[in-house]
C-alpha cells in the first residue's frame, strides 16, 4: 500500500499517520459522493434533464455518457440506493491506494461504459451501480488472483457484504442496466487480472 505524505513549509516530509490516511481516503471518496448529489439537486431543478446525457448505446451523442453516466441517476431513490454501497466498496478500493482507486475507476469507467455503448439495449444508462460493481469485481479478483493474505481477506468481506450483487449481472427488472453491471464487474475484474500478471511477470525478472 502506497505511503501518504503530508508536507509544510520549512519541515521535511513525514509519512502521514494512518489516522491522516483514512481520512484523506474517505474525503476522496466522499467527495465523489457530493458531486453525485450536487448534479442530482441541479437535475431535479431543472426537470430531470441530464439523463439524456447518459450512455445511448450505438449513437454518436451516446458517446458523452461513457463519462458522464456514474455520476447521473434518475431520481433522489436512484442515487440513495447507489450511496451506500459506493461508499463502501469504494472506501475499500481505495485502501489499496489512492493511484488503485483511479485507475480502477478510469478502467471501469471507460472500458465498461464503451462495452454499454456497443452492446447495450436502447436507452438512457445511468448511475453509479456500473463503477459499484467493478469495485465488486476488482477486489473480489484480486482476492483470486493476487492469493495475499490482505487480498483473500478483502475479497471474502467484499463477497459477505456484497456477494447478492452478482445476480444484478443477468436481465431481470425492466429498467435496471444489467449491462452497466455485468460490463463494471468485467472491467474491474479484467484490471484485477492484468494488473496481478503484471506484477507477476516484474518479479520473475
Amino acid at each position: 500500500m502506497a505511503n501518504d505524505m503530508t508536507l509544510t513549509p520549512g519541515t521535511a516530509a513525514k509519512p502521514a499517520s494512518k489516522g491522516e490516511v483514512l481520512r484523506q481516503r474517505a474525503f476522496i471518496v466522499g467527495l465523489g459522493l457530493a458531486v453525485m448529489w450536487g448534479l442530482e439537486v441541479i437535475d431535479a431543478i431543472i426537470g430531470q434533464k441530464m439523463n439524456a446525457l447518459g450512455i445511448e448505446p450505438r449513437t454518436l451523442s451516446g458517446l458523452i455518457g461513457i463519462p458522464l453516466a456514474p455520476v447521473l441517476h434518475g431520481g433522489f431513490g436512484h442515487l440513495l440506493a447507489n450511496t451506500v454501497p459506493f461508499a463502501i466498496l469504494g472506501f475499500l478500493t481505495i485502501m489499496r491506494g489512492v493511484s488503485t482507486f483511479v485507475m480502477v475507476t478510469l478502467v471501469v469507467t471507460v472500458v465498461g461504459g464503451a462495452l454499454v455503448w456497443i452492446m447495450g439495449s436502447n436507452g438512457y444508462h445511468i448511475g453509479a451501480s456500473g463503477l459499484i460493481f467493478g469495485y465488486f469485481g476488482y477486489n473480489v479478483a484480486m482476492g483470486i488472483f493476487e492469493r495475499s493474505f490482505k487480498s483473500i481477506l478483502m475479497a471474502v468481506l467484499v463477497a459477505l457484504l456484497y456477494g447478492g450483487m452478482i445476480f444484478g449481472v443477468f436481465p431481470g427488472r425492466a429498467g435496471v442496466s444489467w449491462e452497466g453491471h455485468l460490463f463494471g464487474a468485467a472491467a474491474g475484474a479484467g484490471w484485477a487480472y492484468l494488473t496481478t500478471r503484471s506484477a507477476a511477470a516484474k518479479a520473475k525478472k
